[in-house]
């Protein structure tokens, strides 16, 4: 399959960042794709549903918290090309949100210093975003 024939695929991630400058990262359950690898949380986007609504509605899913739009900063994406289909990934930032993150459909999560991250194993489409969090952070 060529490069221009797979199909592209929108998910949305979000570098949460604490009082203390650490980023949250989650570890993907066992039965999933890329099972135990660490990554942003985020995921796919609804028909219809922006890529800003689609990080508020996947926090809230995944780690069962709240933020708010306005909370939301896009910092970089990843466009990665894997063997079926090619990945877009905005990364959102966001230091503003209610509640205390819970690892809700994820194996475990972990508050990670910025220069820290490159010591977890990640999907390949994350890995490019870790230089441009240590640049901000």
């Amino acid at each position: 399959m060529g490069e221009a024939t797979k199909p592209l695929v929108l998910v949305v991630a979000c570098a949460l960042v604490d009082a203390d400058g650490r980023v949250l990262i989650a570890q993907r359950p066992e039965g999933k794709q890329l099972a135990g690898l660490w990554e942003f949380p985020g995921g796919k986007l609804e028909p219809g549903e922006t890529p800003e609504a689609a990080v508020v509605r996947e926090l809230a899913e995944e780690l069962g918290i709240e933020t708010k739009t306005a909370c939301l900063a896009p910092l970089t994406f990843a466009s990665h090309s894997y063997e079926s289909f090619h990945l877009l990934m905005p990364l959102y930032v966001c230091r503003r949100f209610w509640g205390t993150p819970q690892a809700l459909e994820h194996q475990a999560i972990k508050w990670v210093r910025p220069n820290r991250l490159r010591e977890y194993p990640m999907p390949e489409a994350d890995i490019p975003l870790v230089a441009h969090l240590i640049d901000l952070l």
